[in-house]
């Protein structure tokens, strides 16, 4: 439930880590190895995933609310916490999870899960709108095949990951692809262009891609063996069987990628946060008993 964003040219950048704590509704800001810990934001609904934008100073996090009300919502704050705005109000997305920038086409993306769906808006919460509709109404909202939970963009390409999880450690979670883009003629519902990546999973829920080396990581929440991991498959050779590199986790949530200091940083809803290469190696568990957490964001501010 995470985004990486990098500013280049400033020489004093710190790598900081944003991690969300479910129940008691904070944000939390801490160096990569959780020293200089700070909470920036209180009093949210139940968030779940975070980005950040370093180069216009902003944290963005969806609030799920709770799902029986259909009440989630999309905030925006400064990186500090201050000034925070809502964005996407209560109503206009039912249960938002992981949260994507695409900061080049000023568009924010996330997946909803009871509203069954993959939604976007510019960063203003204007220009809300529907790319993929799994499912719709009150029927087929009890499906837990058709919640809509993680997602990443593959931008060289123009394709949206996305994961719809399933019922708890069922089997039947699965990673989904399309074109970012709605093709011609066709509707949320209805388009033509979705493919499966990857089903039979135990319960699949954040994504990230390396963009460098052409790589999509997930954590999966589900039972051993499978699940409670981080995996990781190419997006361009896709192996058959995706590969474990982290095991261990107490039902694993966000994932943050820093592709070029190769290292991942995980959270599982135990309240541990992990960080580890990006293929598994040097796995350390830094922070744990920090309640519900749930997304986490990688930035250098």
């Amino acid at each position: 439930m995470a985004n990486a964003v990098t500013r280049s040219s400033a020489n004093s950048s710190v790598p900081r880590l944003f991690v969300l704590e479910l129940n008691a509704g904070c944000i939390h800001l801490m160096n990569a190895d959780g020293s200089d810990r700070t909470t920036i934001v209180t009093g949210c609904h139940l968030p779940d995933g975070i980005v950040v934008d370093v180069e216009a100073g902003h944290i963005y996090w969806t609030n799920m609310g709770i799902p029986s009300l259909n009440d989630g919502s999309v905030e925006r704050a400064d990186i500090d916490g201050k000034n925070r705005r809502i964005i996407v109000p209560q109503g206009a997305t039912h249960t938002p999870k992981q949260i994507i920038l695409d900061k080049k086409g000023g568009k924010l993306y996330w997946c909803d899960r009871e509203g069954m769906r993959l939604m976007r808006c510019n960063l203003d919460g204007s220009q809300l709108e529907t790319l993929i509709e799994a499912g719709h109404g009150e029927a087929e909202r009890k499906d837990q095949t058709r919640w809509c939970v993680g997602l990443a963009i593959d931008p060289k390409l123009g394709r949206i990951y996305w994961t719809q999880k399933g019922p708890d450690n069922a089997g039947l979670g699965r990673i989904f692809r399309a074109n970012v883009e709605i093709p011609a003629g066709q509707t949320a519902a209805t388009r033509s262009d979705i493919e499966i990546f990857y089903d039979g999973l135990p319960e699949p829920i954040d994504l990230e891609i390396d963009h460098k080396s052409r790589i999509l990581y997930w954590t999966d929440r589900g039972d051993p063996p499978r699940g409670n991991t981080v995996n990781r498959a190419s997006i361009d050779t896709k192996p058959a069987e995706p590969e474990i590199v982290v095991t261990h986790l107490m039902e694993g949530i966000g994932i943050a990628l820093d592709v070029p200091n190769d290292r991942m940083f995980v959270t599982d809803f135990a309240g541990s946060i992990y960080s580890a290469r990006l293929d598994g190696s040097g796995e350390r568990n830094f922070l744990f008993a920090q309640g519900n957490l749930t997304g986490i964001a990688y930035a250098e501010i």
